[in-house]
């Protein structure tokens, strides 16, 4: 599919390893870099600008995108479709923006089929251990909900073998210079 030197870096990971602030630092770091915008079916929220935030459809809308093959990947979450447009992230590739999709592992596994040259970059904790402070840290998810989350931590972690990279979120900074280093070791 790619005719040009741009690069789709794909990272994931498990939920609490760090993926959203690496995405953030790595975006700060080189301003060139491209965000994917998903679309969905989910009502925007007051901070939520169309097009920017999401590409907000209705659920007629996201169907008729999956009939007309016009998404990279997509999902169904708590009853909402989430997907990532793939005309605007061919677009960006094509005039040779490198574009960033942050997804979780269900989500990447289908990109890898329908871009397997994407750059795919998994995400670890330095230990389960740390994973879970990460989760207790946040305040946000109750024990249950914690103990849930690392199951399904374990279960995405047996993925990362299928991923082109494997980076440690020890320290933010290492990890994004890290991806860095990837992504400029891409350019031909």
């Amino acid at each position: 599919m790619s005719t040009t030197n741009a690069n789709l870096i794909v990272i994931s990971g498990p939920s609490g390893v760090g993926k959203g602030t690496i995405c953030t630092a790595l975006r700060e770091k080189n301003k060139e870099i491209a965000l994917s915008i998903s679309a969905t079916t989910r009502k925007p929220r007051t901070t939520d600008v169309d097009g920017v935030t999401y590409f907000f459809k209705s659920e007629d809308e996201f169907k008729e995108m999956i009939e007309n093959d016009q998404f990279l990947e997509w999902a169904v979450y708590n009853g909402q479709y989430y997907g990532t447009p793939l005309a605007p992230v061919l677009e960006q590739l094509k005039n040779g923006t490198d574009v960033l999709l942050e997804i979780d592992v269900q989500g990447a596994l289908h990109v890898m089929e329908k871009y397997p040259e994407g750059i795919f970059i998994f995400i670890v904790p330095p230990t389960t251990a740390a994973l879970r402070e990460r989760l207790i840290g946040r305040g946000t998810e109750t024990d249950e909900e914690i103990n849930r989350r690392i199951a399904a931590a374990e279960e995405e972690l047996n993925q990362k073998d299928k991923y082109d990279y494997i980076v440690i979120n020890h320290v933010v900074d290492d990890a994004v210079d890290e991806i860095l280093h990837i992504i400029q070791n891409h350019k031909k």
